[in-house]
């Protein structure tokens, strides 16, 4: 668990992560502390699917 996370904080794309709106930059840091997509999707207020893309933008890799 804590390597996936240590994975996921290296690979972000962190410039593009803090300037979104504080709503998906916080929706994604939970992504990269978690890996709970579920409800990082919910905290963003999107769907998994849309959620997703937006993670693939952020080069959040899925571990």
């Amino acid at each position: 668990m804590e390597e996936a996370r240590e994975i996921r904080r290296r690979e972000a794309d962190w410039d593009f992560i803090n300037k979104l709106p504080p709503k998906l930059k916080y929706a994604l840091i939970f992504y990269i502390e978690t890996g709970d997509i579920y409800v990082a999707s919910r905290i963003a207020n999107m769907k998994v699917e849309e959620f997703d893309e937006l993670r693939r933008k952020a080069k959040i890799p899925t571990v």
